[in-house]
């Protein structure tokens, strides 16, 4: 049973290595608490407070305020030395060289405050070398001292002002604004002492003491300024300044909650206060950050939080119409998050939630979402292109009206918009019946060696969904008839999904610029007309069309049986121009990719077998693969062989359904018949569909099943020995 903590006090409390998978920590104090490798998988944390215990507040502050006060000290003091030596007597050496090395930190804040504290580092460092080099290459030992001395001391200016802008930033992080005040009078104090034991480090006329006192006060105000200009861009978030602001972060969460490399999958941090907190290395799987304070302040290295942008994505879960492309938000809790119109092109949002998101008109393109959790989103008028999905993404209850399987471009600016009517939307449940068969396409495919992106090149699919019933006659007259008005569509069925008089779905494919909302417009009109015709006049023109195209007869026995059988599913099948219709059944989900073609296929409930028992379909494989010439070499095993091992791996594979087996042997007849007649070309079909569905039924098993590794092997041989290949 989980744990309640709720509304407790467990200041620097630890469990650290604890499983604590689904406890209370509503509303309480965990400052100070200690959760390193916890495991706190759907932990509620709602309204925690995180941080650090009083006393470690206030060591760190007076610790802070000390590093500023060292800070403003050791850079006054160098600009203190750096005014000395330029006005001493009797030593042009160091004058000039003080002043090149003015020049030189006047570009140091110039580059800061432009290009930001990695860029100006990077640039003193190479300036600071040459100029030594070159002083080092003419001789002059003096010269030469001169010029480290106020490298030394202008590098120290330098030191200075981060460790006052580190100390400032620290205090900032752990107190707020109102300890700022205090940072400055710290980084005055030491100045002013600074200033003035630089300037008194050594013999100076009385006349150049006032100019050595200004310059050096000048210096400090310059460098004070640097420091104030880079908190304040710190802040700001400005990442110019990203050293600054990890370090101060790293200091500033000394002793606060550590939640470091924990287990926060589903955990919920609403509201909740983070400050100081260690999240370093966490798994952060669908954790909810919604309305979380002082997150940016809390350490988030190696998370998505590291990316200030996603972080306030999480935190206010408003994104409409900001550009995420390519980030990588996986698994991200964007539950009830409004993107409407966002860019996520290429982003990987593998495993993340977005639960009742809005997502209309948002671009998916390339999107990974394998495992995500789409329950409820509204997707209409989102671009769904080459988006990668999987068995696991939940896609129940999304709410669509109509989709885009491209984006516009130049060359095509129709983006393949679903329902192919713009028109039409999609009724209650067409979005799920539609997208369903897509899921499982890459892997299918993958096992037919069927290149999609090629596929994606060549098609487009016309989606035909018909409510309440259909006249499979009509419909059969219809497409034949919108196919010969448009011969530069090229429309060919290539699929059928059936849920009796629920619901029919024929899909098409269609090429070249054919506009697939004038011809789903067209085709509707047509089947109208055809269907109100009498019953004899109905039966003379299918008569006719059939004469034309024997196919159109198979295509009205598969609608016949579609509305006999409420979960009637048909498979087909495209190879070099000829269509082949084969009956399918159970969960094979196959459909077009992006709006191309495919083979298609079933989404539904799998179906009780009728006919034969597997005893007596055994016995009638067994009887066909007899009747085959066997192998004249036993170290070769030939077609009949191979056959006989196939039919005994179906026979044993316990992870295959008895009316899977029943099929697949149906199937192992099929190649059987055809080995014995090689030359029959009706044969010859029925065993590459059988091939097909052999892939198909292996696809759904298991990796780890017998069968699947058998048909691996077998299957490549058998096809060549049939000349299928």
């Amino acid at each position: 049973m989980p744990q309640n903590f709720s509304h407790q006090l467990l200041k620097r409390h630890s469990f650290k290595g604890q499983n604590l998978s689904g406890a209370d920590f509503s509303y309480t104090d965990i400052r100070g608490v200690n959760f390193k490798n916890a495991i706190l998988i759907g932990a509620n944390f709602h309204q925690a407070k995180a941080g650090q215990p009083y006393r470690w507040v206030l060591s760190l502050m007076a610790g802070s305020l000390l590093l500023v006060a060292l800070g403003g000290l050791i850079s006054a003091y160098a600009g203190g030395l750096v005014a000395h030596l330029m006005f001493r007597s009797g030593k042009p050496e160091f004058f000039f060289s003080s002043l090149i090395f003015l020049l030189v930190l006047a570009g140091f804040v110039f580059i800061t405050v432009r290009r930001g504290l990695g860029a100006a580092l990077g640039g003193f460092a190479v300036v600071v070398t040459a100029t030594v080099a070159v002083l080092a290459a003419s001789g002059k030992a003096e010269a030469v001292v001169a010029t480290i001395i106020q490298a030394v001391a202008i590098a120290s200016a330098i030191a200075g002002t981060l460790l006052n802008t580190l100390g400032t930033m620290t205090v900032w992080l752990i107190a707020g604004n109102w300890v700022l005040l205090l940072a400055i009078l710290a980084a005055l104090i030491g100045s002013v002492f600074g200033a003035s034991e630089g300037v008194e480090l050594g013999e100076l006329i009385e006349a150049s003491r006032p100019a050595a006192l200004g310059l050096a006060g000048a210096i400090s105000l310059v460098l004070l300024g640097l420091s104030s200009f880079i908190s304040w861009r710190v802040i700001a978030g400005d990442s110019k300044y990203y050293l600054i602001s990890a370090l101060a972060t790293m200091l500033s969460s000394i002793g606060g909650t550590n939640f470091r490399g924990a287990n926060l999958t589903d955990a919920d941090f609403t509201q909740a206060m983070l400050k100081s907190t260690d999240l370093r290395r966490a798994v952060l799987v669908r954790t909810c950050w919604l309305k979380a304070h002082k997150l940016d302040q809390a350490r988030t290295e190696g998370t998505y939080l590291e990316n200030r942008a996603v972080q306030q994505l999480a935190v206010t879960k408003e994104g409409q119409g900001r550009s995420w492309d390519r980030l990588d938000l996986r698994g991200l809790n964007l539950k009830d998050a409004n993107l409407e119109d966002a860019s996520l092109i290429g982003a990987d949002l593998s495993e993340s939630t977005l639960e009742n998101a809005n997502l209309q008109g948002v671009k998916l393109v390339q999107a990974q979402l394998y495992k995500t959790n789409l329950t409820g989103a509204c997707l209409t008028g989102a671009y769904i292109q080459n988006w990668g999905i999987s068995v696991d993404t939940k896609l129940e209850a999304v709410k669509c009206k109509h989709i885009y399987m491209q984006l516009p471009t130049k060359d095509d600016p129709d983006p393949c918009r679903k329902p192919d009517d713009r028109n039409e939307s999609f009724k209650e449940g067409d979005f799920a019946d539609f997208i369903a068969p897509i899921i499982k396409t890459l892997d299918l495919y993958r096992t037919q060696n069927v290149d999609l992106r090629q596929m994606a090149s060549t098609f487009k699919t016309l989606d035909l969904f018909h409510y309440k019933g259909i006249d499979p006659a009509a419909a059969a007259v219809a497409i034949q008839q919108l196919a010969e008005d448009h011969p530069e569509a090229e429309l060919e069925v290539v699929a059928l999904e059936g849920r009796g008089n629920e619901k029919i779905r024929l899909q098409a494919v269609v090429t070249g610029d054919a506009n697939r909302s004038e011809l789903s417009a067209e085709y509707f009109e047509k089947y109208r007309q055809i269907k109100s015709l009498p019953y004899s006049d109905l039966q003379a023109l299918f008569a006719g069309v059939v004469e034309k195209n024997e196919r159109i007869r198979s295509l009205e026995s598969l609608l016949e049986n579609a509305l006999q059988q409420p979960k009637f599913y048909v498979e087909t099948y495209q190879n070099q121009g000829e269509f082949v219709m084969t009956q399918s059944k159970g969960n094979v989900n196959i459909s077009g990719v992006q709006g191309n073609v495919s083979g298609v296929a079933a989404a539904g409930e799998s179906q009780t077998m009728t006919g034969v028992a597997i005893g007596a379909i055994s016995g009638s494989v067994t009887n066909t693969i007899s009747q085959l010439p066997a192998s004249s070499d036993s170290n070769n095993p030939g077609i009949k062989e191979l056959l006989t091992q196939l039919q005994a791996a179906i026979e044993s594979e316990a992870e295959l359904p008895d009316e899977d087996k029943v099929e697949a042997l149906e199937q192992v007849q099929a190649l059987a018949e055809a080995g014995q007649k090689p030359e029959d070309n009706i044969l010859q079909k029925s065993a590459k569909t059988a091939m097909k569905i052999l892939k198909g039924t292996v696809s759904s098993l298991p990796d780890a099943a017998k069968l699947a590794d058998a048909c691996a092997k077998l299957l490549p041989i058998i096809s060549k020995l049939l000349l299928l290949a």
